[in-house]
């Protein structure tokens, strides 16, 4: 787990929206002691840090103007999966920013985070940036056009576990959600999903594990990745071939929360909440799309279409049942997914 400490300090629906925003939060806000240095602590996953790298400078110049108060931050990037038992084992992050509510969920559970978390944020469920599931192919390789193509030929599919991996949850339910947001039946997706696997040589823990086998070990035809992970690395030059399924697609929601526990243990609630309203700005909302997240401002988005191919069908967790519905049914310890390992296993 990477833990450091950064000094340089660094919207939703729009200019007005953010002004209003901002302008609440002065006013719920206790004035602090100018004279103060706080420290925040942010949990998030990796591929995140990009972003924040530049939000923090922001935010901290905004805040240090309103109330003449400067903010250090500590950063930790990681696994989505490996950071919430992190915060669950006691480290004290005032805001966790991962890469799916299953997770925020988790560390609620645990008591940390109060009920109601996702209507504390000006969308009203939580979510500060999105993506969507891609494909990524080889120069040269096989060609593969959709959803359907995983399942045929001899083609090798890389795709992290979903049973260790938050992340890799998102994989497995985009190649459901194909079948079933279309009209097929539960029995038919679970064929499909099962012909997919069986093209999957290996199960790394996580989705970052999964794009080094792909990419450094160069196993593998096809990683099913996400959109902001491929227009990242190709902006660091790392420019690899990949589609954008746009038939049906699923909405990789990423939410942001205040850890409660941890706030009000540490006193520092006000410069939290203030943080994470200020993720939905315009300004830090940019710095998102940037990195290749799909933004919840619908300004910012507009200004960043042409990155982002429109889904034909986009499909949400929601549609899929809710988080609760499909932790049991997929990945709970002898549920779906450990039911299709073990008959691929056996060669079924």
């Amino acid at each position: 787990m990477n833990i450091f400490s950064r000094r340089r300090f660094h919207t939703h629906l729009a200019a007005g929206f953010a002004a209003l925003c901002l302008s609440a939060i002065a006013a719920c806000a206790p004035t602090p002691n100018a004279s103060e240095t706080v420290e925040l602590t942010l949990v998030s996953y990796a591929v995140t840090e990009g972003a924040y790298q530049n939000i923090i400078p922001k935010f901290a110049e905004y805040w240090k103007a309103k109330t003449g108060q400067t903010v250090i931050f500590d950063q930790s990037y990681g696994g989505s999966g490996s950071q919430t038992r992190a915060v669950m084992d006691g480290l004290e992050a005032d805001v966790v920013a991962l890469a799916i509510a299953l997770d925020t969920q988790e560390i609620e559970k645990a008591g940390l985070i109060e009920p109601g978390w996702e209507q504390e944020t000006p969308t009203g469920d939580g979510i500060v940036h999105r993506s969507v599931a891609a494909l990524v192919t080889r120069a040269g390789g096989p060609t593969v056009s959709g959803w359907q193509d995983l399942a045929k030929g001899d083609l090798e599919i890389i795709t992290a576990n979903p049973k260790t991996s938050g992340g890799a949850r998102w994989n497995y339910l985009v190649l459901w959600g194909a079948l079933t947001e279309s009209g097929r039946s539960e029995t038919e997706a679970e064929k499909f999903v099962t012909d997919v696997f069986r093209h999957v040589p290996i199960l790394p823990k996580n989705a970052r594990e999964a794009t080094d086998v792909f990419y450094q070990q160069q196993q593998g035809d096809v990683l099913i990745n996400y959109e902001n992970e491929v227009i990242l690395a190709a902006q660091q030059g790392k420019i690899q071939p990949y589609i954008i399924p746009t038939d049906y697609n699923i909405s990789i929601d990423n939410p942001v929360a205040v850890v409660d526990k941890y706030v009000d243990r540490k006193g520092t609630r006000a410069v939290a909440e203030a943080f994470v309203e200020f993720l939905f700005t315009p300004a830090a909302q940019e710095e998102f799309a940037k990195v290749g997240f799909r933004p919840v401002d619908p300004d910012v988005a507009a200004k960043y279409a042409d990155q982002f191919p429109e889904i034909d069908n986009l499909f949400t967790v929601d549609d899929l049942g809710g988080w609760a519905t499909i932790q049991a049914q997929f990945f709970d310890d002898g549920a779906v997914f450990d039911k299709m390992l073990a008959k691929i296993g056996q060669g079924q």
